[in-house]
């Protein structure tokens, strides 16, 4: 297999713009919803605005500008037969020269995009105010089958399997020993990069724990994991159609999302209500060019059923129990959608060296608050330098 790292840009068609514009042109839209808040998914009257925008006034060379402002490369990595699998990642080096190599892993339904506002103040805190030895450099690849990444075209690549190749993909860089960063699908990634290899990973920081109480812990909870069990039966009972579907029938949903940018549009921007801390509204934290941005990463890649795939693979081990040694880092934001206690998070992460609960802040931390998240990494990977 070759071992080449090949620099990448992103140039997508004009065409594939034209057809995007005709589509929007020509969507066809439900009737209003029956009830006046959004517990029926994303109201028409938001969808209507959105696409009124998207067709009129987003341009989506700035958000191409945006992304090809950072150094990207592709370089095949082993997929679990051995068959290799392109994945397109940034790698931003530090001008610091004790810089740490840091992986960072999004989730569904992000991007690489999520990380835009943090890559510059964690390779360079020189120069956005911060301590030159806190520097890192990042690598932020794609997810199998997400953006400009490949999409599989054998099972396998769960997150178990994304864990190792993304091993593979920092001793390529020349990386033997660095630090592992995630959230939701990112999160439990690199949890298991600290499974699979904790030679080389020397400490992990997450923003998405997934840790279950015991039966001991039912008999004694505290107010905070009552507050922790009361948002994960509200996720089950009413936030998790998705995931349902994603986990059985991802192909099934593809034929959809890949077909029509408002269904990608509504299915994504939904959880960006759900999901971030927005007092309401998705545009009270992020823009929409910024929404926008993250769903092109999605319908310019026809990414809507090998996103999802991702589900029907990694269900079965990311729920695994087993034991992660390597120093471990938790940041827990308010609207986060599991919010675990200290102390079930530590019957799998056996050496937590921070541990912190923000005010402020959701799903994805670093698109949201990235000041705050810069700090939260920061103040982990000080522990284990």
């Amino acid at each position: 297999m070759s071992e080449a790292i090949t620099p990448f840009q992103i140039n997508v068609p004009e065409a594939d713009l034209a057809d995007l514009r005709a589509r929007l042109q020509h969507a066809r839209l439900p009737e209003a919803e029956t009830v006046s808040d959004w517990s029926q998914g994303v109201p028409v009257a938001y969808v209507r605005e959105l696409l009124d925008y998207w067709r009129t006034s987003y341009d989506w060379r700035r958000g191409e500008a945006l992304l090809n402002g950072f150094p990207q490369f592709r370089t095949p990595l082993d997929g679990p037969d051995g068959t290799p699998l392109d994945i397109h990642f940034l790698h931003v080096r530090s001008p610091e020269p004790n810089a740490l190599p840091l992986v960072m892993t999004h989730g569904w339904p992000g991007s690489v995009l999520e990380f835009h506002k943090v890559i510059g103040p964690l390779t360079d805190p020189r120069a956005h105010g911060g301590n030159p030895a806190d520097a890192f450099h990042v690598v932020a690849p794609a997810l199998p089958g997400y953006g400009f990444s490949g999409k599989p075209t054998t099972t396998g690549w769960g997150v178990q399997h994304t864990a190792k190749a993304w091993g593979q993909l920092m001793r390529r860089l020349g990386y033997p020993r660095y630090g592992a960063q995630g959230g939701d699908w990112g999160a439990i990634t690199t949890t298991w990069i600290g499974r699979v290899d904790p030679e080389g990973c020397l400490g992990l920081h997450i923003n998405m724990p997934i840790a279950l109480p015991s039966a001991e812990d039912m008999a004694d909870l505290s107010l905070r994991e009552m507050d922790g069990l009361a948002a994960m039966k509200f996720y089950n009972e009413h936030d998790s159609g998705y995931s349902k579907q994603q986990s059985t029938r991802p192909q099934t949903l593809g034929y959809a999302l890949v077909d029509s940018p408002v269904g990608q549009m509504a299915w994504i921007v939904e959880k960006f209500f759900q999901w971030t801390d927005c007092d309401g509204h998705p545009e009270n934290i992020l823009t929409k060019d910024e929404l926008l941005d993250n769903v092109m990463l999605y319908w310019l890649t026809a990414a809507g059923a090998s996103s999802a795939r991702l589900y029907w693979e990694s269900f079965a081990s990311s729920a695994s129990r087993d034991p992660v040694t390597v120093p471990s880092g938790m940041s827990i934001f308010p609207k986060e959608i599991f919010r675990p206690s200290r102390r079930w998070a530590e019957r799998i992460y056996t050496d937590i060296r921070h541990w912190n609960e923000l005010d402020k802040g959701g799903h994805f931390a670093a698109f949201e608050q990235p000041e705050q998240f810069v700090n939260e990494v920061r103040t982990f990977f000080g522990h284990v330098r």
